[in-house]
């Protein structure tokens, strides 16, 4: 793997019909913003070949509607990411993915956020960067590591919604 794609779910339903949070469906804003991410992905030339994708409702919603932009990417859907722990987002990229190019996660908060900061803090880092990635990471953020040969990480990119024409969220 050479880059590492770290991508939150959007903004979803605060309650789902059947009350579980498991089946919450993106938000409207949650759709938009996660079709103009895999947009600005797609524009920085940032394109999964593969995609770990949590099957909550709501990760699944979102790689669907940013998934028009990634013309090759194939996807897996893994129930073991749904609030997964860093260790264990770490733990499915590994089995399902150790030789391919560029690895998208789309998941959820906290793990998601927790694994972009130690990452982060394992390699190089703008500090600008850094800084900002310790303050938050919203719905359809997007955190992109660079993945040297000996599987040092460096925080390359950092995209929020709200910074690119979305609205962003908590």
């Amino acid at each position: 793997m050479d880059r590492l794609i770290l991508m939150r779910h959007g903004k979803a339903e605060q309650h789902a019909a059947s009350g579980g949070d498991f089946e919450r469906a993106l938000a409207p804003r949650g759709q938009n913003d996660a079709a103009l991410m895999g947009k600005v992905l797609a524009k920085a030339g940032l394109s999964p070949d593969l995609a770990l994708v949590s099957s909550a409702r709501r990760t699944r919603e979102t790689w669907e509607a940013a998934a028009p932009a990634f013309s090759k990417a194939r996807v897996e859907t893994r129930r073991d990411l749904y609030h997964a722990e860093p260790q264990d987002v770490l733990a499915a990229i590994r089995d399902d993915a150790p030789d391919t190019g560029t690895v998208m996660v789309v998941g959820h908060n906290p793990g998601l956020h927790e694994l972009a900061l130690r990452l982060a803090m394992g390699g190089p880092a703008d500090p600008a960067k850094l800084a900002q990635l310790r303050g938050k990471f919203p719905t359809a953020t997007v955190a992109v590591f660079s993945i040297d040969p000996d599987g040092a990480p460096t925080l390359s990119h950092l995209f929020y919604a709200s910074e690119n024409g979305g609205h962003g969220g908590e």
